[in-house]
């Protein structure tokens, strides 16, 4: 699976662990659909493609200063608990 795809993935599952525990719904509420479709959107034109290393440590932020940080907080949360909802994804994308 290219590496972008897989990417994109886990962003989606990660959106979606935050989303449901935070705001308390089953499917992704405007706010959070609002980030995965702009967050999709950069990966899709993602400079680097498949060369890629993880966002946090890219020399050239494609998403804007507000975007930023709302990833930043989903992917803090949604982290440490992706481990119990998907343990192989996270096995993956640390070996990536």
């Amino acid at each position: 699976m290219p590496k972008i795809d897989q990417e994109k993935r886990t962003l989606i599952v990660m959106i979606k662990i935050y989303c449901r525990k935070k705001h308390h719904t089953k499917h992704l509420c405007a706010e959070c659909q609002a980030l995965l479709s702009y967050a999709l959107n950069r990966l899709d034109h993602c400079r680097y493609g498949e060369n890629k290393g993880f966002c946090k440590h890219c020399p050239s932020h494609c998403y804007n200063k507000a975007n930023q940080l709302k990833i930043r907080k989903v992917m803090g949360f949604s982290g440490p608990q992706l481990i119990f909802y998907h343990p192989i994804m996270v096995i993956r994308h640390l070996l990536s």
